[in-house]
């Protein structure tokens, strides 16, 4: 079977999505969507800087797209939030097409909105198919990984898992994100009205604890910058001693008042290791470390690739990755 992939959103993520559709076998690319005027009309070739054009164009409409296109799956990688992204998945399961994201609220929308959930639940369930939030983290790394390593135990007392990264790496977004650059009182004052932070910390704890069956009281997320202690670089930023480097982000779930999920994540240019690291307390009390880390760009698009056949196969309704089978690479075969 080959399966046909409607791609919207060609930012950083959604063309290294279109990328493996393109380059793995097993998938084929239906269509390309993207409202940038920039984009739109160009060849896919050119957009992932081939030679040789594919035939397909860029199309700045969804809707018209959507309904002209022969497509099995949608990838959708356009926005963060779920309320930005409503509109869109109100089109695509209008067209009764099963939907794999990157927007990180949609990982475990449970948390944040309650009634959008409820209504993108019944939206899939009536259009008779999936919906699944995923990416690296959330829906990898910091939620589907302990979770997937909790198995080997008898009993689980408390999750801390520690992601760092070397920000100089990754993707212009990605640095803005995180707040390279700036001025201490700029980052906290962009991180007080939600513009600097990474986005999925609370909905991989509440993820975690749904999975055990755990209560919580309470989930925090605290962001702080990090402040660099000499000059540090990458290809798009320059950061002086004193500027901001990058963030450091904790989440905790709290039960009966005790700290039993901890995600502690440093992402900032210059970090001297990284790495993904799991620590489970409890029977058998495990550790697992990444040396060098999940790389943020590449994972997020094979997650999110290797969820496409299993989206096709999940039943109708708002899915997330604790719910489908456990999650592998697909041969395309």
């Amino acid at each position: 079977m080959t399966i046909r992939v409607m791609h919207v959103g060609l930012g950083p993520i959604g063309v290294g999505v279109l990328r493996q559709v393109m380059a793995r076998p097993g998938f084929e690319i239906a269509a390309a969507v993207d409202i940038d005027p920039d984009k739109v009309g160009l060849d896919v070739g050119e957009i992932l800087g081939l030679e040789a054009k594919t035939g397909i164009a860029v199309q700045g409409d969804l809707e018209a797209a959507l309904a002209s296109h022969d497509t099995d799956v949608v990838a959708l990688c356009t926005g963060s939030t779920l309320p930005g992204i409503k509109s869109q998945l109100e089109s695509i399961l209008g067209a009764g097409l099963p939907i794999v994201s990157t927007t990180e609220e949609l990982s475990f929308p449970q948390f944040s909105n309650e009634t959008l959930t409820a209504e993108i639940d019944q939206m899939a369930r009536e259009a008779g198919v999936a919906v699944v939030g995923t990416g690296v983290n959330p829906g990898f790394a910091m939620d589907t990984l302990p979770i997937v390593l909790s198995a080997a135990c008898e009993r689980v007392d408390s999750i801390t898992v520690d992601r760092i990264q070397d920000a100089s790496v990754r993707r212009l977004p990605f640095q803005k994100k995180i707040g390279a650059g700036l001025e201490p009182d700029d980052f906290r004052q962009k991180a007080d009205r939600l513009e600097i932070r990474h986005v999925g910390l609370a909905e991989s704890i509440a993820m975690i604890a749904a999975a055990f069956g755990w209560k919580l009281d309470q989930i925090t997320d605290v962001i702080e910058p990090k402040i660099a202690d000499e000059p540090v670089a990458s290809n798009f930023i320059s950061v002086e001693k004193g500027q901001v480097a990058g963030l450091i982000q904790d989440g905790v779930g709290f039960r009966d008042g005790e700290p039993i999920i901890q995600l502690h994540m440093e992402a900032y240019l210059g970090a001297p290791e990284s790495y993904d690291a799991v620590r489970i307390e409890g029977s058998p009390a495990m550790y697992s470390k990444i040396e060098g880390g999940i790389p943020g760009d590449i994972t997020t698009a094979s997650v999110t690739v290797n969820t496409l056949p299993r989206a096709l196969a999940a039943p109708p309704g708002l899915q997330t990755m604790r719910d489908l089978p456990i999650p592998s690479w697909w041969s395309g075969s």
